[in-house]
């Protein structure tokens, strides 16, 4: 599983970087993090609102999420 973290590098991307790699932790999911920082990377994903979560090139979250949440998501995938 690929997760990325979309965001600039402010305090609500960094946030939910953290939160994921929490989240994978606790479930013990196999999964490759990346945090995409490129501007010109994060326009190919054609949203508005960062930070932005996508697993495996699909976009399930933006905005900031709580680690109980990306749990949730990242259970039903």
């Amino acid at each position: 599983m690929e997760i990325k973290v979309l965001g600039t590098g402010c305090n609500n991307c960094k946030a939910l970087y953290s939160n994921v790699q929490q989240a994978v932790t606790d479930l013990g999911i196999d999964a490759n993090l990346i945090k995409e920082e490129d501007i010109t990377e994060i326009i190919k994903y054609n949203i508005m609102t960062l930070p932005a979560l996508v697993v495996d090139e699909k976009v399930v979250a933006k905005g900031k999420i709580s680690v109980n949440e990306i749990k949730e998501l990242l259970s039903k995938i």
